[in-house]
């Protein structure tokens, strides 16, 4: 496993820049994990380089929903407090694969890339001693610009899996 420094110290609410000398840490919630169906974007070389950093999960509640025609998964960060902590993966890319995901994600038109924070899943809230112990990383993500409110209405999920019970798996556009 690669050393991350920004990761894996135990210093009492560690807070992290969203770029480090290799790259730009990201927030992937949906399509992009590994083992999903747009996954390939993040392996292909010819795209940038991508690094899978750790699993974690916002700080902070947001809406996770799935919908449109081709059951794409949306986050609704407009929606703070709302929801679910989410489960996802952080990467570290390079500014290619920073502009291929752009495009990809139809950004700045269709969605926003915005700032939130997330913990490496697995990682207590508090320790023992009461003191707060969080791996806290400041990561870019994809959100959507502007949704219907019957989008919202939509079950919210904690945790995207194309494949799940939900039975509404992603259908390329």
């Amino acid at each position: 496993m690669a050393h991350h420094p920004y990761v894996l110290k135990d210093t009492a609410y560690l807070s992290s820049d969203m770029s480090t000398a290799e790259g730009e840490l990201l927030f992937v919630y949906g399509t992009l994990k590994r083992g999903q169906p747009n996954h390939n974007v993040m392996t292909d070389s010819g795209n940038g380089m991508a690094t899978f950093v750790c699993c974690c999960q916002t700080v902070d509640k947001y809406p996770l929903v799935i919908a449109t025609a081709a059951n794409i998964p949306f986050l609704l960060v407009q929606k703070k407090g709302e929801g679910h902590n989410i489960l996802g993966e952080v990467w570290e890319v390079d500014t290619k694969m920073r502009d291929t995901l752009d495009y990809f994600e139809g950004y700045p038109g269709y969605y926003d890339r915005v700032k939130i924070d997330v913990v490496k899943e697995g990682t207590a809230k508090h320790s023992e001693d009461g003191s707060n112990s969080k791996k806290l990383l400041t990561c870019w993500v994809y959100a959507i610009r502007c949704y219907s409110d019957e989008m919202l209405q939509r079950k919210h999920y904690a945790d995207y899996d194309s494949y799940g019970e939900h039975g509404l798996p992603y259908k390329k556009e």
